[in-house]
């Protein structure tokens, strides 16, 4: 049941927990609007976070009832937290991403429902854990890198291209 790997993957799952939340928690104005919408994503997604936290700290092989309470933590919490996050993002937020959350929100709480009434689609059981749980990563990554390309110091034209020079030194 274990891959050889398996303690990286843990720590991998408490890692993605605990910066999950902390996005969630830190992220305030500049990705939410004010409002339920986004406070009951911020909340669910949060408690995505707890999920993973928990998934890897409690391993299938060893806890498996625990670990099984994680997966439908972020399942359950991280599914519909996605599709209130389509709601619930600022303006500031390019118009396809807050589309394409909700999308992902109703693809994933689909496949979770799927999952749990054992209608595998020809996936087999893995195969739909992993539809109703990757598209909370696949967010996440994006919403990620958004904020990354954001927050890029702007390089001024003339320093790109060798041009500017060095400030003349005070003495």
């Amino acid at each position: 049941m274990c891959s050889p790997q398996h303690d990286l993957m843990n720590v991998s799952f408490i890692a993605l927990g605990v910066l999950l939340v902390v996005g969630a928690a830190m992220t305030g104005g500049c990705l939410w609007r004010r409002g339920s919408a986004a406070t009951g994503a911020r909340l669910l997604l949060a408690g995505a976070g707890v999920g993973f936290a928990l998934a890897g700290l409690a391993p299938a092989d060893i806890h498996e009832n625990q670990h099984i309470l994680g997966a439908m933590l972020i399942m359950a919490t991280g599914n519909i937290g996605l599709l209130l996050a389509g709601f619930g993002l600022t303006d500031r937020v390019p118009n396809p991403l807050r589309w394409v959350t909700t999308l992902m929100g109703i693809t994933a709480i689909t496949a979770f429902g799927l999952f749990l009434s054992h209608h595998y689609l020809g996936l087999g059981m893995g195969g739909m854990e992993r539809v109703a749980a990757f598209p909370l990563l696949v967010w996440a990554l994006a919403v990620g890198v958004l904020g990354l390309i954001r927050q890029a110091p702007r390089i001024p034209d003339a320093m790109v291209a060798g041009k500017m020079t060095q400030p003349a030194r005070r003495s």
